[in-house]
């Protein structure tokens, strides 16, 4: 498995001839609705027409960083054959977008084709938050390749008992969690954050995962974490995951 990140928590997740984009955030949509502060700090590392032959497009949750009309209008323009699959309140978004035949995240394992296979996992950002129909409306996604690589994509989240359940018995090979974390200044911004790069790597070791990468860390300078914080941080905590940081346009080879 190949893993690219393009920045904030969206991935290209690549397994066999199996092209899946997760959360793809590729313009500067937040800064053009909520202002300058917060404008990219690092570009986008790939344009969407040099993202072709993109089989899946997996969201994680509501926020534009994470389900950006304009991403993803420009990336079905260019792939019209991919599939989406979202939670309730992302799924709202893309049918006033037109966009129909979008897939609910599945609760059991379920195949994307012959190389790779997801299942949702619970999120709570920073509360776990379900519809009426009891589907959750934050998630992230455990994909499985069919040589037996596994990646946990967490979304926005804190740790929840509920997580812990659902991956409970599963082997990780990379856990991809968010490290901008959650604070009084941050909330008094109406900034909405997650857990913090100690939290992180606490659940990554409580998860049993091979290899942890921070995501949600370099793209809003208001809600950030600087890369040193994040390597003194693994370096105090001294957690048994290895850290694999994967900066904007930098590719992990899961082996």
């Amino acid at each position: 498995m190949n893993i690219t990140s393009l920045g904030q928590t969206g991935f290209l997740i690549e397994s066999g001839t199996t092209r899946v984009l997760v959360d793809p955030y590729l313009y500067d949509s937040v800064a053009d609705t909520y202002g300058s502060v917060f404008a990219r700090m690092v570009p986008a590392p790939l344009p969407p027409e040099e993202l072709t032959g993109i089989d899946w497009i997996l969201l994680t949750h509501a926020h534009l960083d994470h389900t950006d009309p304009q991403s993803l209008t420009a990336l079905l323009a260019v792939n019209p054959q991919v599939r989406v699959m979202a939670p309730p309140e992302s799924r709202a978004i893309l049918a006033d977008l037109g966009i129909a035949g979008v897939t609910p995240p599945p609760i059991e394992a379920t195949p994307l084709s012959d190389d790779l296979c997801v299942r949702s996992v619970p999120a709570a950002h920073t509360e776990l938050r379900r519809a009426e129909n009891g589907e959750v409306q934050d998630c992230g996604y455990l994909l499985k390749s069919s040589d037996g690589r596994s990646v946990y994509h967490a979304g926005d989240t804190i740790p929840h008992v509920e997580i812990f359940a659902s991956l409970e018995g599963e082997t990780i090979d990379l856990a991809l969690l968010p490290v901008n974390e959650r604070n009084f200044f941050r909330d008094e911004a109406g900034i909405i954050g997650n857990m913090s790069v100690r939290e992180a790597f606490q659940m990554a070791d409580r998860l049993q995962a091979r290899a942890v990468t921070p995501t949600h860390w370099e793209l809003f300078a208001a809600n950030s974490t600087p890369r040193e914080e994040i390597e003194m941080g693994y370096r105090i905590a001294s957690p048994s995951s290895r850290l694999e940081v994967i900066a904007s346009g930098e590719t992990l080879q899961l082996t």
